[in-house]
């Protein structure tokens, strides 16, 4: 069994030649590549990705990220495609098939049957000269000197210059669509990422409850305030303006500096001019801004007037952290 020093090895020199790679793809984007953006960009269709083995399942993944930046696109196998699947495309759709050596049996029999249907075809292959290079309307060429498996066989370097050609293509797509961190939230409305996107204050604080006292509210009834509303702190409001905020953390200190604070008011004891955020901020703003400043919660604000507050486990909760 090798000792660890040859396994990092073998995992540094597998990453330095897929890098190597990947950077030479660079040199290999030609007009083709430009006028297949332009293909899909004014296409009325969708786009149509096909491939058989390793190549199908780089498909899948290039599929998925053009469907959550703008562009809609189907998998189609390319195995399936030839016992049925073919009525999956339509007639202003654009197909791209992926195939590393560009001559498999499927794609030799699959691409005379899209050239026929009259749809546009284009290639991701690292074979440019072979039949799918040679019936495709553009290539984009996808060669790689070899594979990171020691015998050359197994789809490793070949598998990840595919997906970086797909990568280049959505990145392109979605500039040219002007597509904005709020599309991208119309995309992906669930888990952590869209909620990044969309959750705002509001969102949060307008289901906690509002902890308030005022300058005059005695220590005790400040502790009441804290304890029923059970976020840890209050803000201390005039008028409706945020004047200050007391923390668990304030009464403490306040406990190991006095001996009687029966006299005491929120005044005393109050941190002045609190950090706030207002209501129709990004909820990803408010845990910045905790972050930034090392605290837990923080006072919201509407139009000027205190509106609630915001804790760090309610974005814990959400899943923004």
């Amino acid at each position: 069994m090798k000792d660890e020093i040859s396994i990092i090895n073998t995992a540094k020199h597998t990453i330095e030649m897929e890098s190597e790679s990947i950077s030479n793809l660079a040199n290999l984007i030609t007009d083709d590549f430009a006028k297949a953006v332009k293909l899909i960009y004014t296409s009325k269709g969708r786009v149509i990705i096909t491939g058989i083995g390793k190549s199908a399942i780089i498909a899948n993944k290039i599929v998925a990220t053009l469907n959550s930046t703008g562009t809609p696109a189907v998998f189609m196998h390319a195995a399936d495609a030839i016992h049925g699947d073919l009525g999956l495309i339509l007639k202003n759709d654009v197909v791209i098939c992926i195939s590393k050596s560009g001559n498999t049996p499927e794609i030799k029999v699959l691409v005379p049957l899209i050239k026929s249907a009259k749809n546009k075809m284009i290639a991701i292959t690292g074979n440019t000269a072979s039949f799918l290079g040679q019936q495709a309307d553009y290539i984009l060429n996808a060669f790689v000197e070899q594979e990171a498996c020691p015998n050359n066989l197994a789809p490793t370097t070949s598998t990840t210059a595919q997906l970086v050609i797909g990568d280049a293509l959505a990145v392109c797509l979605l500039d040219l669509r002007g597509f904005s961190s709020n599309d991208f939230a119309k995309y992906h409305p669930g888990g952590a990422l869209g909620k990044k996107l969309y959750l705002r204050v509001h969102d949060i604080s307008s289901v906690n409850e509002k902890p308030k006292v005022h300058l005059d509210t005695s220590i005790k009834n400040i502790i009441i305030e804290i304890t029923e509303k059970m976020l840890g702190v209050t803000a201390v409001v005039e008028n409706e303006k945020i004047v200050g905020i007391i923390t668990d953390g304030d009464l403490r200190r306040m406990l190991t500096k006095v001996d009687d604070f029966s006299t005491l008011t929120a005044k005393d004891i109050m941190s002045p001019n609190p950090k706030h955020i207002n209501v129709d901020a990004m909820a990803v703003d408010a845990l910045e801004t905790m972050e930034t400043n090392g605290i837990s919660q923080l006072l919201v604000e509407n139009n000027g007037n205190y509106a609630g507050v915001v804790h760090l486990h309610d974005l814990i909760k959400e899943g923004i952290i």
